[in-house]
């Protein structure tokens, strides 16, 4: 009998049921335990972590730039003050499409091709993290309005309100004030990212340069709450920063001004020094430029309009234009062959029109070929005798002209605070060797002897040199600055001052130098005339080419950059000097004509506070002259 089949195990399936259900409880329970203990290592374990993390997604702190310091004359009058303006401002670690968002933005602002690819080159511009990157500046309210109404579309994006330097008398003071211009990426990496956090410019040139530090200020903090995109909901703290110190600088801006518009348009410097303290009263390089395009960043076209412009707008050639000093040094040698012995001031040479080098049959000729006859210490600076230089040059020889001229500062940088000044070049033995690799020779000795050849001076140097002999050989240190903040700027006093055996020699050399403007011989004697003050110059001439044994010189047959520069130096009163000036106009010709007018006027307008001849009526002073006057 066959067993019977059971379809059904009740038991079996109770215990398998029962066995699942139990795993299943288990599973529950361990997974239920495995995200509480998540919560509560998170909650709990965990909780300074992510509470942190939240408020930094809340909470940001964010820099505040400190206000720049202002910049004003000796006088109060203000050179460089700040005025708001609105700034674009991205941090790229808050944009998802960098690429769409500046798509977006140049369609906005409407910006054209060229100055679009300079806007995407400062959105990859190298910048610290979550640090806001400068776009642009001054946006009109127009680009304003349109960035505002597409706000929610520019996350990471601001219009920032922010005070922007600028400088009302940009062409004059350009090259003394200097400007500030948007920081790149390789000043980034030099400053200090704590203090120049939300600080977008810094000073390039000039005074704005070199008194940075004290201009600039200390930065600030802010602590903000913002929303998910990262928009500012609420202030709720803030450490106010510390606003640069003001700048009072040495420069009187109306003897600037005047400086400027004397040179009226031709390439050239002014600069005028006080020489009992060395503050510099004018500065100036014609022609100028209009330093506020670099602040908020000069378009492509302008710039290489300034860059390719002929008569080189950009280069400052008050400190580091280099020119021959020609006759302006006679001064200068004349008080060395006095210190050295190798003249007295009644020593006399006798001009036949020429110098010859013992041995030698080159003639070393005087500017008037024919000669001044009997020449002596007062006559050789009054007529301007280049044959009685000769002379003294070649006697002196060039290692003791070197030291000499050493002293008044030729050859080396002489300003206490002028950015960017070049040392020019005081030539010696030493100097040619290493240069060239040949020896010294007399002849070059000769060239030395009255501004040619290898030396070249700046015009602050002239000036400096200048303010030296007014001083009667004590020298002072030509600075710009008069004071930061409140703090007076002090200089140390100068510790080796020139002295002569015989303190009357200075007189003698003032003597000459008076008879170069009130002489009946002076090479300068028509700017001298109606001189209410006792003044003291010498006029120079420098070749822009050197001319053959038996050239002449002839201005009317020469383009017009091929002709002589002009230069002039003065000081006034004599018996107690107030002003020492140094004027150099380039390719003007002689400089007993162009720069002594432009000199005088200087003079007149600080000593006697008179207005200065239109620019009309001076220019048909010195065309006049031209016609009537020669000498160098």
């Amino acid at each position: 009998m066959r067993k019977s089949r059971q379809l059904k195990n009740p038991e079996q399936e109770v215990r398998i049921f029962r066995g699942r259900a139990l795993l299943a409880a288990c599973l529950v329970v361990a997974l239920t335990a495995a995200l509480m203990g998540r919560l509560v290592y998170l909650q709990v374990v965990q909780h300074e972590v992510y509470i942190t993390r939240s408020e930094k997604n809340r909470v940001r702190i964010e820099p505040l730039p400190p206000t720049r310091g202002l910049i004003y004359d000796r006088n109060g009058v203000l050179l460089a003050e700040n005025r708001p303006t609105y700034n674009l401002t991205l941090v790229r670690e808050r944009v998802e499409d960098l690429d769409a968002t500046l798509a977006l933005l140049v369609e906005l602002l409407e910006l054209p091709d060229a100055e679009a690819e300079a806007f995407r080159e400062r959105s990859r511009q190298r910048q610290r993290p979550y640090q806001p990157a400068l776009l642009m500046s001054d946006l009109s309210e127009a680009q304003i309005a349109r960035l505002a109404v597409n706000r929610h579309r520019l996350p990471g994006v601001e219009v920032e309100a922010q005070l922007l330097r600028y400088y009302p008398d940009a062409e004059i003071m350009a090259h003394a004030l200097g400007y500030v211009g948007r920081i790149n990426a390789e000043e980034l990496e030099n400053l200090d990212a704590g203090n120049y956090a939300g600080t977008h410019f810094i000073g390039k040139t000039g005074v704005e340069r070199q008194y940075e530090e004290a201009l600039h200020g200390q930065a600030g903090l802010r602590q903000v709450e913002t929303n998910a995109r990262g928009r500012v909901l609420r202030e709720l703290g803030r450490s106010d920063p510390v606003p640069g110190r003001d700048l009072t600088l040495t420069l009187d801006k109306e003897l600037q001004t005047l400086a400027y518009e004397l040179l009226d348009g031709r390439r050239g410097s002014i600069v005028a020094i006080e020489p009992a303290s060395g503050e510099i009263l004018a500065m100036v390089s014609a022609p100028g430029f209009d330093s506020n395009q670099f602040v908020t960043g000069i378009d492509v076209t302008s710039y290489r309009a300034l860059q390719n412009d002929i008569d080189l707008p950009l280069f400052n050639r008050a400190i580091r234009g280099q020119y021959p000093p020609g006759s302006t040094i006679k001064p200068f040698l004349a008080l060395a062959g006095l210190a050295e012995g190798v003249i007295t001031p009644d020593t006399v040479v006798r001009d036949p029109g020429y110098y010859q080098l013992p041995n030698d049959s080159r003639r070393y000729r005087n500017w008037l070929r024919w000669g001044h006859g009997r020449v002596d210490l007062e006559r050789s600076l009054a007529v301007s005798n280049n044959t009685y230089y000769y002379t003294l040059a070649h006697e002196l020889g060039i290692d003791r002209i070197h030291e000499r001229m050493t002293r008044f500062g030729f050859g080396q940088r002489v300003g206490a605070d002028v950015f960017g000044e070049s040392p020019a070049l005081l030539p010696s033995r030493e100097w040619k060797r290493g240069r060239f690799n040949q020896p010294w020779y007399p002849g070059e000795t000769l060239s030395v002897g009255i501004g040619q050849g290898y030396w070249m001076v700046t015009p602050l140097q002239l000036a400096a040199a200048t303010a030296t002999l007014a001083n009667r050989g004590t020298t002072v240190t030509p600075h710009l600055a008069r004071a930061v903040g409140e703090e007076p700027l002090n200089l140390p006093p100068d510790q080796s001052p020139i002295v002569l055996d015989n303190d009357q020699w200075w007189d003698r050399v003032y003597a000459g130098m008076e008879e170069v403007l009130t002489g009946h011989e002076g090479t300068a004697r028509r700017t001298g005339a109606g001189l209410e003050y006792r003044m003291g110059g010498k006029s120079g001439t420098a070749q822009v080419f050197s001319l053959g044994q038996d050239q002449r010189y002839n201005a009317a047959e020469l383009a017009e950059r091929l002709r002589d520069h002009a230069l002039f130096m003065a000081f006034a009163p004599l018996e107690d000097p107030q002003i020492a000036v140094s004027v150099i106009v380039e390719n003007a010709g002689g400089g007993s004509t162009h720069a002594a007018h432009l000199a005088r006027a200087m003079t007149d307008a600080w000593l006697l506070e008179e207005e200065a001849p239109e620019v009309e009526e001076l220019r048909e002073r010195i065309d006049n002259d031209d016609a009537t006057v020669t000498g160098n």
